[in-house]
């Protein structure tokens, strides 16, 4: 311990006596350790942080799949869910849950919170025990039992003061009397960002048996596994569609950990793909360090010589250097840390509040300060090991009669910064391909319409709670009459109604069969995007008519047997005939034909980042699909934000109990619902520019210490007539070799990362040409221009001083 406390403090004594050289490796050190602490915590939140369930490696969700159509993670039908939870031997417990809408009303202004129906054993087999009363009792998740409700920690504090008196009250959910019987634990939001749960058996018992409305979550039995539980789940669905081959047929259940069923993998390939940059980044910052040390070793190697003549062993010198490159990233560890909480706030503040599921944790938390400090370890032997071992070789003899003067330039350290230097190059080159690819990609995002003339739109929610509802000629009547206070009002243009509204979801989906197309049997019938829509849908959203005609007024309000088909629809089922005229049905109803009496352009009816193609869709009258969840679009004059006010005073006056949410105006659903790309475009720049600099940074010093080295060669050739201009090309020659050989070795990193990624971007090849032309040509003129500095310096050389100093 003495002798490396003795180490300690002459590695201090020597930083601190090389102020520039000490802050130039501290600040490349912390941008590298700051960037990666930052995205460990994405890392660690993502794939290490357990979940704060009773033995979550236990839990498992379970979902269906089709055999035929290849579709997989579908809920279950409540059937289903109650067949498993008898039959399947290998599952401990099983558990359920269904999304809802819950209008919350207890006499002050009603409010719209995402809840869930869930099962009464939910919360126990997770074993989550509610902050304050209890969870459901079995015999309150029974079809006819009275209301109950627990209420979310954040609804409580907020709505209700975090009054404990709050247990026991009678509220209303969705028009029925409930009674609240506890408030789970602050930021617990199973399963995604609920905030109200309610008993599922009451609500679902005696839905159709195609209605796949139940996420279904369970846990294995000790000693059961994945694959039995998966065994047992197909021999259930086996024997329901032999039972019930209409609606069981061709499906099959199947059990998934829960942590990868929560956890994508395109959230995971992101998060890796970041952590892999930053990584690049810490590199190409130990590269640049390590240049410095190997630079520093000049003038130091008769320090070190003397050392070893007094009876320093090698190993011994290694160790105090060692100690120095160790210090210097432990330095670098805290500034580090600040810039990973600075870039994790402004990571937070840019996602939208609510789309996140509350498991996603992003903090810097014991483990990730752990992570810091081993990596400002890790990289202080990484960067250092290699120059310590280079400043112990040679000759000791001729480093002491040298001075130190020159030694160094054996073609061992040279090769070893030009080495590092050409590995800089490479490693920005990946980054700045993948920075320009998702700034391309979030480029072409931005410029996408979706197909609608978004200008001047605002688009807002209503939910229609309680009995009266019931039926879909009472809420079509009702959305009707909100259509119609609402396109009285001043500065409207047009206002139109459907569950669906565009770029952010809704609609519904279903099998049809074309006449004169017959198919052999029900599960080969097409599944289509559908919709039911009021008066003026395709007017409001600015969708242009490619042949046909819109709904009548007439026609939109009642139920005709006509509809309104997209161009994807059209050309997929009569490429080669005009489709208005045309015939089809919905496999669920045998006997209504809908004709087919206009085709309009395609728009998107949810993210504008689906890569997938425009899918064929079909629009109604509204009382096909009138739902009490209904979105509004409204078509301003001017800024249609200045309609708010007076449009939530509509609704609220056709009916006080209907609470109004989501309101946005249509540029802001699109801004939102590219808020991941803009950050992943935003991040991947960042770290590129960064690379690029430190990159630029190590370019400078090898070309710089080339020249320091060459200084009496230069003032040779001066003195022997050499023009400035020889000089400059003749170094700015060796940083284009340095750049050529970096570029090309990082085309080639490049072309296989960025397969890996292609199934992040949008619109744009992994093998771009601008993009891998375009970084190429930018990294050359940077690393060339970072060259002609030193290059501009030699040219200044005085041909006596430089003979004179040697």
């Amino acid at each position: 311990m003495d002798t490396v406390m003795q180490d300690i403090r002459f590695a201090i004594r020597t930083l601190v006596k090389a102020p520039m050289f000490t802050t130039l490796c501290v600040l490349c050190l912390s941008i590298g350790i700051g960037l990666n602490a930052n995205i460990y915590s994405a890392v660690y939140a993502v794939f290490q942080r357990p979940f704060e369930y009773a033995d979550p490696d236990r839990l498992v969700a379970i979902d269906e799949r089709h055999t035929k159509r290849g579709w997989s993670e579908v809920s279950l039908r409540f059937e289903t869910f109650k067949e498993v939870q008898r039959q399947a031997t290998a599952l401990e417990q099983t558990a359920g849950v269904g999304f809802r809408s819950l209008t919350l009303t207890d006499g002050e202004e009603p409010v719209r919170l995402q809840g869930a129906l869930i099962s009464a054993n939910l919360f126990p087999m997770l074993g989550v025990q509610p902050h304050l009363g209890r969870v459901f009792r079995p015999d309150e998740d029974k079809k006819g039992a009275p209301g109950t409700v627990l209420l979310g920690y954040g609804i409580w504090e907020r709505r209700y003061a975090a009054d404990s008196a709050i247990l026991g009250r009678s509220v209303s959910i969705n028009g029925t009397p409930h009674t609240v019987v506890g408030v789970m634990p602050k930021g617990f939001k199973f399963p995604e960002l609920q905030e109200a749960w309610v008993p599922i058996t009451p609500l679902l018992d005696g839905n159709p048996r195609d209605w796949h409305e139940v996420n279904t979550y369970a846990r294995l039995k000790p000693g059961a596994d994945v694959g039995t539980a998966t065994t047992q789940l197909a021999a259930i669905s086996k024997r329901l569609a032999e039972q019930f081959p209409e609606a069981h047929e061709n499906w099959v259940a199947y059990a998934t950990p829960l942590r990868d069923r929560f956890i994508d993998g395109e959230t995971k390939l992101v998060i890796m793909t970041m952590m892999g940059a930053v990584t690049f980044v810490l590199l190409i910052a130990c590269a640049n360090v390590a240049n410095l040390l190997l630079a520093r070793a000049t003038t130091r190697s008769r320090e070190i010589a003397i050392r070893a003549a007094i009876g320093a062993g090698r190993g011994r010198i290694v160790r105090q250097l060692l100690t120095e490159s160790v210090l210097l990233g432990l330095i670098a560890a805290p500034i580090g840390i600040g810039i990973a909480y600075w870039l994790l706030d402004i990571i937070i503040a840019s996602i939208p509040e609510g789309d996140l599921p509350y498991y996603y944790v992003f903090k810097i938390n014991g483990p990730v300060l752990a992570y810091t400090v081993a990596i400002a370890i890790g990289t202080g032997l990484v960067f250092g090991l290699a120059p310590a071992l280079q400043a112990v070789r040679g000759n000791l003899q001729t480093a002491l009669k040298s001075g130190g003067r020159g030694s160094d330039s054996g073609s061992g350290r040279n090769r070893m910064r030009t080495a590092l230097a050409i590995g800089e190059i490479a490693l920005s080159m990946v980054l700045l391909v993948g920075a320009a690819l998702f700034v391309r990609s979030f480029v072409n995002l931005k410029s996408k319409t979706g197909g609608i003339d978004s200008a001047n739109l605002m688009t807002m929610r209503f939910f229609m709670p309680g009995v009266r509802y019931d039926s879909s000629t009472a809420i079509a009547a009702r959305v009707e009459d909100v259509v119609q206070r609402i396109e009285a009002l001043p500065g409207v243009v047009s206002a139109t109604a459907s569950n669906l509204i565009p770029l952010s979801g809704g609609g519904g989906g279903g099998q049809i069969e074309i006449e004169g197309q017959p198919v052999a049997n029900r599960a080969d019938a097409p599944n289509i995007f559908w919709a039911g829509v009021t008066h003026n849908w395709f007017k409001t959203l600015g969708v242009p008519f490619i042949s046909g005609r819109n709904f009548t007024e007439q026609e939109a309000r009642a139920q005709p047997d006509v509809a309104v088909i997209n161009e994807t629809m059209a050309a997929r089922f009569w490429p080669n005939a005009d489709a208005v005229g045309r015939r089809f049905r919905r496999m669920t109803d045998s006997v209504r034909w809908f004709t087919v009496i206009g085709v309009t352009r395609d728009f998107k009816d949810d993210d504008l980042d689906d890569n997938e193609a425009m899918d064929p869709s079909f629009f109604v009258p509204l009382r096909y699909l009138a739902t009490r969840n209904t979105g509004i679009v409204i078509r301003a004059e001017r800024e249609p934000t200045q309609l708010t006010s007076a449009a939530r005073r509509a609704i609220r006056e056709a009916d006080p109990t209907m609470p109004v949410f989501d309101v946005a105006s249509m540029d802001e659903v699109r801004r939102m619902g590219m808020w991941a790309e803009r950050l992943f475009g935003w991040l991947f720049a960042l770290f590129g520019i960064v690379a690029l600099v430190l990159a630029s940074v190590g370019v400078y010093g090898v070309i710089a210490y080339g020249v320091s080295q060459r200084t009496q060669e230069f003032g040779v050739r001066v003195a022997l007539g050499a023009q400035p201009g020889d000089v400059v090309r003749l170094v700015v020659r060796n940083g284009a070799i340095l750049a050529v050989a970096g570029i090309a070795i990082g085309l080639v990193g490049a072309l296989g990362i960025t397969r890996v990624i292609r199934g992040l971007l949008i619109d744009v090849s992994s093998t771009d040409a601008v993009s891998f032309i375009g970084v190429t040509l930018f990294l050359a003129a940077v690393a060339l221009l970072a060259s002609y500095v030193p290059a501009r310096r030699a040219t200044r050389v005085d041909p006596l001083t430089a003979l004179r100093s040697e």
